[in-house]
């Protein structure tokens, strides 16, 4: 089973519009056409991991839907700090999974958390998503599970991005810290690669991947280096559980559309 994690492609209303001086809606669709199509291979479900419009516009979440459906994919969506995830959901809600949702697919339970705070750019779950999770994870089976969100649950080492992480990440590590069939928690925000491990986990538990994913608009500068030596490149995740119920990574790079394609 393979998991493609895409996110933070900050969308805008205007198609043609600059965002961090990119074409937003260009580069997710160069993106996506140079993942699919000569990437790493068939993909199984499309996980978006919020910061999808920018704008937070009708017509953003309506592009992202137009161009998703094309790839004929399964699809999970969380939202993050730049999101609507009233219009998030009235757009793509009957297409895919949007957070906060469990989804099975495969061999794989994937969690998918909605951390958007109104007005703010650091996340928080709040008491009633974290009961439900609770409560999920009270009825769960041994298949793998992976959770994702928008913001770091903990922190990175970025000053920036550990001042706008999520207020409730210590109650979300301490309800998944006994669960052993937790294989990764991803996440965005972040616009760059990382890799840690989640603390406090048991002598008797694996360790679990803590995986940050990059943006497909523009990078910022990392606080690890990059395995492929293309920190500044857009940048995605794929995830594969194997037959056992292991799990591999890798983070997938491409170069950004030119500009002379942009019109």
């Amino acid at each position: 089973m393979r998991l493609l994690q895409i996110s933070d492609s900050h969308l805008l209303a205007d198609p043609e519009g600059l965002c961090r001086g990119r074409r937003p809606l260009q580069q997710l669709r160069h993106g996506l056409q140079q993942l699919l199509a000569s990437g790493p291979g068939p993909v199984d479900l499309l996980l978006l991991s919020g910061d999808l419009c920018h704008d937070e516009s009708w017509l953003g979440y309506c592009q992202l839907r137009d161009l998703l459906l094309q790839l004929g994919l399964p699809m999970a969506l969380l939202p993050g700090n730049h999101d609507h995830p009233q219009l998030l959901r009235a757009a793509l809600g009957r297409h895919g999974a949007v957070a906060p949702a469990l989804v099975r697919c495969g061999a794989l339970d994937l969690v998918v958390l909605d951390s958007h705070r109104a007005g703010c750019e650091g996340g928080e779950l709040g008491a009633a998503q974290l009961r439900w999770l609770q409560a999920l994870l009270a009825e769960r089976d041994g298949r793998p599970l992976v959770v994702a969100l928008h913001h770091p649950p903990l922190a990175i080492g970025d000053p920036f991005f550990d001042g706008i992480g999520l207020i409730d990440g210590p109650a979300l590590l301490e309800l998944l810290r006994p669960v052993a069939a937790l294989k990764a928690v991803l996440f965005g925000h972040i616009h760059q690669h990382w890799q840690g491990l989640l603390p406090g986990r048991g002598p008797a538990l694996f360790p679990v991947l803590a995986l940050g994913c990059p943006s497909t608009l523009r990078s910022v500068a990392a606080v690890q280096p990059c395995p492929l030596g293309r920190a500044d490149d857009p940048g995605a995740r794929l995830l594969t559980i194997t037959p056992d119920g292991g799990l591999q990574q890798q983070l997938l790079r491409w170069s950004p559309a030119a500009a002379s394609s942009l019109g």
